[in-house]
C-alpha cells in the first residue's frame, strides 16, 4: 500500500484540529481504557488499519488482555465485558452506524443507564473523533506499523 496524502506537510492544521479534540477526550474524565475500546471498536468497524494497530497497541500498553482485545468484535457474546462498556460499545457502533438507522432509543437508554448526560456528550465525541481519524488515515492510506505507544503512567 503506498501512502497518498501527508496531512502534516500539506494542511499541519487538520493534525492540529484533531489533536484538540484527542486532548480534550483525554481529560474529560471518561476512563482511558473505555476510550480505547471505543476507539477499536469503531476502527473494527470502519476498516482502519492504522487505528487497529494504533488503539490495539495503546490497549495492550495499558494492561489490556489478548483475551478482551481478541474478542471486541463479538463483545456481544463474550463475558469479559462490563456493561458500562457493553452501553459504550452499542452507542459508539449506532453512532458510527448512523446511517444504518440513526441511533435508536433502546441504545439511548441502555447508554443513559451507565452514563450521566455528560459522559454521554464526551463519548459521543469520542466515536466521532474516532470516526474522523479513521476517514483521514484510510483516505491518506496510512501504513500501520510503525505506532508506538506512550509508555503506561506509573
Amino acid at each position: 500500500m503506498k501512502p497518498r496524502l501527508n496531512y502534516g506537510k500539506v494542511a499541519p492544521g487538520i493534525y492540529d484540529a484533531m489533536d484538540a479534540l484527542d486532548r480534550y477526550l483525554g481529560e474529560c474524565g471518561l476512563e482511558r481504557r473505555l476510550l480505547y475500546l471505543v476507539q477499536l471498536r469503531a476502527s473494527q468497524l470502519n476498516g482502519c488499519a492504522y487505528c487497529l494497530d494504533m488503539h490495539w497497541k495503546d490497549l495492550r500498553a495499558i494492561g489490556e488482555t489478548e483475551q478482551r482485545l481478541y474478542s471486541l468484535d463479538a463483545w456481544r457474546e463474550c463475558p469479559y465485558y462490563t456493561d458500562r462498556e457493553r452501553a459504550a460499545l452499542a452507542w459508539a457502533e449506532a453512532v458510527t452506524r448512523v446511517a444504518d438507522g440513526h441511533v435508536s432509543e433502546a441504545v439511548y437508554d441502555e447508554a443513559r443507564r451507565h452514563f450521566g448526560e455528560k459522559e454521554l456528550a464526551d463519548l459521543t465525541l469520542a466515536a466521532a473523533t474516532i470516526n474522523a481519524w479513521n476517514r483521514l488515515s484510510i483516505a491518506a492510506r496510512l501504513v500501520p506499523g510503525s505506532y508506538q505507544p506512550a509508555p503506561a503512567p506509573a
